[in-house]
């Protein structure tokens, strides 16, 4: 049975101070130990608790403590959510026309649903992870370049 729980945050939902101490006290957890599982102890009523979660999904919690403590709304959504291109063009922060232009390049494979295209995020999120390795190794060539150029 799949339970459904809130999937966004907006900015100002959550006091920043609270979000940044648990955010400290979670990334202090998980530097000192390394399990897989993660138990989690919780007073509840009269009687305690204990959730053991995956250490990913903790990863995954204090990734978005991080960014409610800086202020920003969080969302979450599945790998195989479908995504319209204004979207998936906002996620990468581009321009509508040109992440059509990247569609139709095959730079991101797509769907077509009726005459819209669809793009998988799971497949913007690679398309993006791709991009910025891609970024970085260009940086790292240009300055090793300038270091043979000798500026």
């Amino acid at each position: 049975m799949a339970h459904r729980f809130a999937t966004s945050v907006a900015p100002g939902e959550v006091e920043q101070d609270v979000a940044d101490r648990a955010l400290g006290r979670i990334a202090s957890y998980l530097g000192r130990h390394d399990e897989a599982q993660i138990e989690l102890h919780t007073e509840a009523g009269r009687s305690d608790e204990v959730l053991v979660v995956p250490r990913a999904a903790v990863q995954l919690f204090a990734s978005m403590l991080a960014y409610m403590a800086e202020g920003k709304g969080v969302s979450v959504m599945p790998m195989h959510t479908m995504l319209t291109t204004q979207q998936a063009a906002d996620l990468l922060n581009v321009s509508r026309p040109y992440f059509i232009g990247l569609l139709e390049r095959g730079d991101i494979a797509f769907e077509k649903v009726g005459r819209h295209r669809r793009v998988r995020l799971e497949d913007l999120l690679n398309y993006q992870r791709a991009s910025i390795a891609r970024q970085r190794a260009a940086a790292d060539d240009l300055a090793a370049l300038g270091q043979e150029l000798g500026t």
